[in-house]
């Protein structure tokens, strides 16, 4: 039987950062609550959540059906949630330092198709966007992070996305296109089979796209 008090302390806290829209616990929350599984991050944030959601999230993740089946010690774990064995990793996401948050959002929501999840600080230095399910976090810099103009020499990305199927890649490379976005490198067959392209943002951040190659 798991230590209840320190159980209880857990739901607590995962109560406590929902309050503070604390964006890592949604990823948690979405895992192991069914009804919070096809919502986005921002959505489950801003949903109800109360103690008994954090209990039975406690309860879940130890493989039991719900709060009072954890705390009278009964075995019915859940057929479709086995009890984790080893730590999983729910999500990435890669990390872009830029000189302006808003020109960033806009190039990458308006240019590449990504949606905001947020942006945090006043004024903003913070945020993350999204697309599917590739995630991009952004930290504002006042001064280059890099010598200028090293990632350019080095072809140093930033982020690699990618996509299924040599179709997807073509049309999502056909569609920056379209968008006039800046290629670093335009679609290509790889030596190692892969086709991809390389793009680049206003602060020469440079993104890989990639898919398998046509068959």
């Amino acid at each position: 039987m798991p230590n209840l008090e320190n159980l209880t302390k857990q739901a607590k806290q995962y109560l406590r950062w929902h309050r503070e829209r604390y964006y890592p616990v949604a990823a948690i929350i979405r895992e192991h609550l069914p009804r919070f599984r096809q919502i986005s991050d921002q959505e489950i944030l801003t949903a109800a959540f109360r103690l008994a959601d954090a209990q039975e999230l406690v309860a879940r993740k130890e493989g039991f059906e719900g709060w009072q089946a954890l705390k009278t010690g009964a075995c019915t774990a859940m057929t479709h949630t086995p009890p984790s064995t080893r730590p999983i990793l729910t999500s990435v996401a890669a990390h872009l330092y830029v000189r302006d948050l808003k020109v960033s959002t806009d190039f990458l929501t308006n240019k590449l198709g990504f949606t905001i999840d947020f942006v945090y600080g006043d004024p903003p230095f913070y945020g993350q966007v999204s697309r599917d399910n590739a995630r991009l976090a952004l930290r504002w810099m006042e001064e280059s992070f890099f010598a200028e103009d090293i990632r350019r020499r080095e072809d140093l990305l930033s982020a690699s996305i990618t996509v299924a199927t040599a179709n997807e890649i073509k049309e999502l490379f056909l569609s920056y296109q379209a968008s006039e976005v800046s290629f670093r490198q335009p679609l290509k067959t790889e030596p190692w089979g892969a086709r991809t392209f390389i793009v680049s943002d206003p602060d020469d951040n440079l993104i890989l796209f990639a898919g398998p190659d046509a068959k």
